[in-house]
């Protein structure tokens, strides 16, 4: 695992650069600390999991810190919240020195609200997911993501038609099945594969989440994670999951968004320029990585995925992951993602926005796309004035096909 390169290195290496200070936040499992190792492998480490560890780096903070001023990896940083008290005196005892610490984190819950409290300014934070389909084949981060590093306009659909060589789509597709936990994916095992995920999920839930919420009926929020499963792309209806798990919608949002403070649900909020006033306000979701969420959909074979009334609704939020991911590993600021939906009916599933502008993206399980099931997209086009739209399906061409609508295959990005 430590020879994969991750779409994120270089990018923390620069921010590493900018600031005293970096944190990789990210779900359990997802590489984090082979990243940073990869990163600064001649730099001490110190794992707070392990227990000599949180004793030298807590039981003596003005000593620990004296004997590492700098070049120091500190992994699971959220375990201590005094950490993040005393790192501020530390990095302002020498204003202006930046590449000094690198911490992880597998939780954003007292992490992000310790780092705003302590280390505003101090520090540059990014977010690692599990392996990206490139990162899977040891492929350069696809050109695709080009478009995002200037304004979009109509010229860029000329550059996004001279792509080619994207991954075959037997990869593809087997990459969506199998996801992109680093060990479980990479061994090649299918055993392995399914008593690993066994093994996370029972530890994701029996310890990490709760000892961050002791208090927590654990068999609800297990439950709940079960039935995101078949949710996933959808707008989630909190009051009907209330129901069904005899609990209350304020403990549902809890719940949900504990699973996204946990880096296992990503919730999608709804776009808020949009010029009709008939838009859907609630947000959806997504499962992070397919391989855990087929896991627990026990989807155990390509038939079973390619026969499941879910895969339209999967391949959605695998894409949507995708291209997060690929964003996510630019030196682009000030972007965001939402989707959009009306009362109506009318959707696209995810829009892209930021300095480059806005790209709306519809996203298909197909080889083809009938123009008729994007009609909601080329008004979305019209109606924001927008140069051009995606759709990314399992096409083997990048092609218009309509004026404004360009054709992308998901191997490409």
């Amino acid at each position: 695992m430590t020879d994969i390169k991750r779409n994120l290195g270089n990018k923390i290496d620069k921010l590493l650069g900018l600031f005293p200070a970096v944190i990789i936040l990210g779900v359990r499992q997802g590489g984090k600390t082979t990243l940073a190792k990869r990163v600064r492998p001649e730099w001490n480490y110190f794992d707070l999991e392990k227990g000599s560890d949180y004793d030298r780096v807590t039981g003596d903070f003005d000593f620990f810190f004296k004997e590492n001023p700098s070049r120091a990896i500190i992994d699971e940083a959220q375990i201590s919240p005094a950490l993040f008290r005393e790192l501020r005196g530390v990095i302002d005892s020498c204003p202006g020195k930046k590449n000094r610490f690198l911490l992880t984190g597998s939780s954003s819950f007292g992490l992000l609200k310790n780092v705003s409290e302590s280390l505003a300014g101090r520090v540059a934070i990014v977010e690692l997911g599990t392996l990206k389909m490139n990162e899977y084949y040891q492929r350069d981060l696809p050109p695709f993501y080009r478009i995002f590093r200037s304004g979009l306009s109509r010229e860029t659909t000329d550059y996004l038609k001279g792509l080619k060589s994207g991954i075959p789509h037997g990869d593809i597709m087997a990459f969506f099945h199998g996801g992109g936990y680093p060990e479980p994916a990479l061994s090649g095992d299918e055993e392995f594969f399914s008593f690993w995920m066994e093994n996370y999920f029972q530890t994701y839930v029996e310890r990490d989440i709760r000892k961050l919420f002791p208090k927590l009926n654990m068999v609800n929020y297990r439950k709940l994670i079960m039935m995101l499963s078949s949710l996933t792309g959808t707008i989630v209806n909190r009051s009907e999951l209330g129901r069904s798990l005899d609990t209350s919608e304020v403990t549902v949002k809890e719940y949900l968004d504990i699973a996204e403070g946990s880096f296992i649900w990503r919730n999608v909020l709804s776009y808020e320029k949009s010029v009709s006033k008939s838009i859907v306000k609630m947000p959806k979701g997504i499962f992070r990585d397919p391989g855990l969420l087929h896991y627990l959909a026990r989807i155990d074979t390509m038939d079973k995925l390619q026969a499941s009334p879910f895969v339209g609704a999967d391949f959605e939020s695998f894409v949507m992951e995708e291209l997060i991911k690929g964003l996510q590993a630019l030196n682009v600021t000030g972007w965001n993602y939402s989707y959009y939906r009306t009362r109506n009916g009318a959707e696209v599933d995810l829009i892209l926005e930021g300095p480059f502008g806005i790209l709306p993206v519809e996203i298909k399980y197909g080889l083809r796309t009938d123009k008729k099931k994007l009609i909601s997209l080329e008004k979305f086009i019209k109606d924001n004035n927008i140069p051009f739209g995606v759709v990314i399906n399992n096409s083997e061409k990048v092609e218009l096909i309509s004026e404004k609508i360009i054709q992308v295959p998901a191997g490409l990005i």
